[in-house]
């Protein structure tokens, strides 16, 4: 038995301190006390050896809050053999996600309180991480009526969201908007208009019409974000989008936050660094929704980032059974692994010099902390030990094979990046080394 688990005491020596919500960047230590952060700071064990606590030699790696990825799928209940929340849980650890907030696209879908308390309860007995479910903001997903929003954020929901479908209904949608508002409960928006995208694989342009792949125009994801702006103005909802992938709707979201409108919006991580010309030769593992777009939209999506108009970065993890994805690419089913990619990703954008280690940390975990109201992503003195441990300099390249995850479709096989986790911990308990790993 180690010394953590006898006197519930962790020292982290020689690290450097990332903690984005307080605007700490510095070497120190860190004390962890009964599975929350008892003490942080440059001079931590300077001046004397801590007495009894497990120490853990950091090396001058990066000791930052865990990551929070606000946009993940799994198949329970209903598609166990895509992925698990254990396993899920698994793949998070590995990546250094410590909060998954997980999709309601389930079978049954998440609707009823009932079904969020399973959630939560599941977790708890199996996952390695903390997980935070998000509840359908309509029955079924049908966009037709809405859930009931208050039973279900005292069930523990933390958002309402119909997942990967947007509410066609505009009048379905303000009346959501109005109703959430009562609760102060957060909307999550996925931002395509379905029917200009019905049937469509891939981004309208001049690649698609070379695949000869029925594709969409990128303008109905910018159409559904003015729309769905315009409706938060008109009720004072808390609103989030999801995902965005095309530099109109960065500029749609820039000047409502000008004039003060109450939106966040997210970028998954393969919109940051993959492009429709990825696609080559009809590869399916990089079928996403919404599709790759164009290098101009990649590049807006990473300024977007760097400027702070979008909030967070996410992994969009939807993992996919094999036979669904080894199809001619317009039947192929839509969705990438994505947890254990989302931080070397996000990290490439630091390595590129775009933005600052602390800037890109913050996307991951104090933004998102604050927009979902969760008591995490920080290095506060009684916080708890939700932490990762950064080699950023980590190169490796990604193989499917090594991923946790039960599915293992993932758009970066063969990708070269350089920083990963190397180790993960939740409530102070080591949930992923990578050395053991090895």
């Amino acid at each position: 038995m180690s010394l953590a688990s006898k006197s519930g005491r962790i020292a982290f020596r020689n690290a450097r301190l990332i903690d984005p919500a307080s605007g700490l960047d510095a070497r120190g230590g860190l004390l962890v006390e009964n599975g929350r952060i008892a003490d942080v700071g440059p001079r931590l064990f300077n001046d004397a050896e801590p007495s009894d606590p497990e120490v853990i030699e950091c090396r001058g790696l990066v000791l930052a809050p865990g990551l929070i990825d606000m946009r993940v799928f799994t198949g329970e209940p209903g598609s166990e053999h895509r992925e698990t929340l254990e396993s899920a849980s698994h793949a998070a650890a590995a990546g250094g996600v410590t909060t998954i907030v997980t999709m309601p696209n389930t079978d049954p879908v998440i609707d009823e309180p009932s079904l969020v308390d399973f959630i939560r309860r599941r977790a708890a007995a199996t996952a390695k991480v903390r997980v935070a479910p998000t509840a359908a903001l309509t029955k079924g997903l049908g966009g037709e009526q809405m859930t009931e929003i208050g039973l279900l954020q005292e069930a523990g929901a933390v958002a309402f969201t119909d997942g990967d479908r947007t509410i066609a209904n505009a009048r379905v949608m303000r009346r959501s908007l109005a109703y959430a508002n009562t609760f102060g409960a957060l909307v999550v928006g996925h931002a395509e208009d379905p029917d200009l995208t019905a049937g469509a694989s891939i981004t309208e342009g001049e690649y698609a019409m070379r695949l000869g792949l029925p594709a969409g125009p990128a303008a109905a994801e910018a159409i559904v974000v003015e729309r769905d702006i315009r409706l938060v103005e008109l009720t004072g909802a808390r609103y989030h989008f999801s995902q965005i992938s095309t530099g109109a709707s960065l500029d749609i979201i820039a000047a409502a936050k000008q004039r003060g409108v109450p939106v966040t919006c997210g970028v998954a991580a393969h919109h940051l660094a993959l492009n429709e010309l990825d696609v080559g030769s009809y590869y399916t593992f990089r079928k996403v929704k919404p599709p790759l777009r164009s290098e101009a939209d990649r590049a807006a999506m990473v300024e977007g980032v760097a400027s702070g108009i979008i909030d967070v970065i996410v992994s969009s993890h939807d993992p996919q059974a094999a036979d669904t994805k080894r199809q001619p690419f317009a039947a192929a089913a839509f969705g990438a692994v994505g947890l254990e990619t989302l931080l070397p990703v996000a990290l490439g954008l630091v390595h590129d010099g775009r933005a600052s280690l602390s800037h890109v940390l913050a996307t991951l975990t104090a933004v998102p902390a604050k927009i979902l109201g969760l008591r995490a992503g920080t290095l506060a003195k009684g916080a708890a030990a939700d932490l990762v441990l950064i080699d950023p300099d980590d190169s490796f390249a990604v193989h499917h094979a090594d991923l946790r995850s039960r599915a293992q479709n993932t758009p970066f096989e063969g990708r070269h990046f350089h920083g990963r986790a190397a180790k993960t911990f939740v409530g102070g308990e080591c949930v992923f080394d990578r050395k053991a790993m090895r």
